[in-house]
């Protein structure tokens, strides 16, 4: 996987960062009104408007350590493509990550829903597979 590189978002969320690929990024906003629904997914927020339809807003620091979504929302959204379809991705803040080199994830970490790592001023990040993102999505009862 060395010498691969690639352009990311770095999202920060709960305690972790995590990068996402801007190819999966279809934008970047405040995190608007968001109305909740009735799901079996203890990480959907509910959903909200964006690009004239409804969307799912994930919490997501709350799917990736399975757990219910905080009292408190976070501030900003990420629309990504998830199959083709847009799903909102609950956030605290996010900056450009830009030509970053992908590093194999070490066999030490646990991140199971990692595609790869890049080097960030704190350490390693995270890069999100959005196909292991999409899984666990389905196992908590929601459907992207």
């Amino acid at each position: 996987m060395s010498g691969v590189v690639g352009d990311f978002l770095l999202v920060r969320t709960g305690a972790r960062e995590i990068g996402l690929r801007l190819e999966d990024v279809l934008e970047v906003s405040d995190l608007g009104p968001v109305r909740p629904v009735p799901s079996a997914a203890p990480a959907l927020r509910g959903v909200t408007a964006a690009r004239g339809r409804l969307v799912p807003v994930v919490h997501l620091e709350s799917l990736l350590a399975a757990t219910a979504c905080p009292s408190a929302r976070g501030t900003t959204v990420v629309l990504a493509s998830l199959e083709g379809r847009p799903v909102g991705l609950e956030v605290e803040e996010a900056d450009l990550l830009t030509r970053q080199d992908l590093l194999p994830v070490p066999p030490d970490e646990t991140v199971p829903w990692a595609s790869a790592m890049v080097r960030g001023t704190s350490g390693l990040i995270p890069i999100l597979n959005l196909d292991a993102f999409r899984d666990r999505l389905l196992e908590s009862g929601a459907k992207p």
